[in-house]
């Protein structure tokens, strides 16, 4: 018979984030409520866009929203970290070089491979930037797709720049205070 051996130091290591788990998360939009959200952020872009028509609709988008997984992520790492949050030096040169900062960013979370979009929500909290989880059986990332006039979109960063895009997000989030320039 073998002896357990009591004097074993345990270690804890964190637990993997399953699919069940990020749908459970406040933030998570699927059914109804994914339909009235994306309604929601179309109609606003649609109001924002014609009070605006002084530049290309493809760069007034880019001036809104970060899209795509790479410039969503090129975003948040630009930008300064939380206080309290480690951060090496490169991450203080670059959070110089841009003023820019994301209000929320929506995933998809039907991506595939899901190792895509897996460093995003840890990336976004260490930047104090809201995460919104799509989920529309196999078609979330093609919703995301439709609020930018592509076919899919991963993740959209929603940059904050105190407009009626943001004020719509504020009001998803539950936020009072609205981030812009």
């Amino acid at each position: 018979m073998r002896m357990k051996n009591r004097n074993k130091s345990s270690v804890v290591l964190p637990q993997k984030l399953s699919n069940d788990s990020i749908l459970q998360q406040p933030n998570s939009y699927e059914g109804e409520s994914l339909l009235h959200l994306l309604n929601s952020i179309q109609r606003e872009i649609k109001l924002a866009r014609l009070s605006d028509e002084s530049l290309p609709h493809k760069i007034w988008l880019k001036q809104q929203f970060s899209i795509g997984v790479n410039d969503v992520t090129r975003v948040l790492e630009r930008m300064p970290p939380l206080h309290g949050s480690l951060s090496s030096p490169t991450e203080s040169s670059n959070a110089k070089m841009s003023p820019l900062h994301l209000q929320a960013i929506l995933i998809a979370t039907d991506c595939n491979p899901r190792s895509l979009t897996k460093h995003l929500p840890s990336l976004a909290s260490s930047r104090g930037v809201s995460v919104i989880f799509v989920k529309d059986n196999k078609g979330g990332s093609f919703k995301l797709g439709e609020i930018v006039n592509l076919k899919t979109a991963m993740a959209i960063g929603v940059k904050a720049r105190g407009n009626a895009i943001n004020k719509v997000i504020a009001e998803i989030l539950g936020d009072n205070d609205i981030v812009g320039p």
